[in-house]
């Protein structure tokens, strides 16, 4: 049996727009993994803590979030505020004794880009090698 893990995406605007145009298919024959879910926002800075843990809660083997670069985001420091969220759940997640790895940041230039599905297939295959998400099975 092949293990497709469950990888959650929340990308801001500005950095997948055009990306996100291309389609489902044109991303695709891009090369982005099909079991990448995108999940878009106005910014990255109005992403919870709770949100992220959320998606963990629901399933996901690995959690990415894609914001523009620290010193160029669309909204002064969204990209920067994400990026400290990002940090306290892998602090939080090596306290638990599970990977940290299993959620990244990745700063990206506006517009269509190679690094944009580069971001997605970094996680499928970091993802893949770390296995299901020691908190999948658990009940609340």
């Amino acid at each position: 049996m092949t293990y497709t893990p469950d990888i959650q995406a929340f990308c801001c605007h500005y950095t997948s727009q055009q990306t996100v145009a291309e389609g489902r298919e044109g991303m695709r024959e891009e090369g982005m993994p099909a079991n990448v879910t995108l999940n878009r926002l106005v910014c990255t800075g109005k992403l919870q803590v709770s949100t992220l843990l959320k998606a963990f809660e629901e399933g996901a083997d690995g959690v990415y979030v894609v914001g523009c670069p620290a010193d160029q985001c669309h909204n002064v420091k969204g990209s920067q505020r994400a990026a400290k969220r990002v940090n306290a759940i892998k602090k939080a997640l090596a306290e638990l004794a599970v990977e940290p790895e299993r959620i990244e940041m990745f700063h990206l230039e506006r517009g269509f880009h190679p690094e944009f599905i580069e971001a997605a297939q970094v996680m499928n295959k970091r993802i893949s090698a770390l296995g299901p998400c020691p908190f999948k099975g658990e009940t609340p």
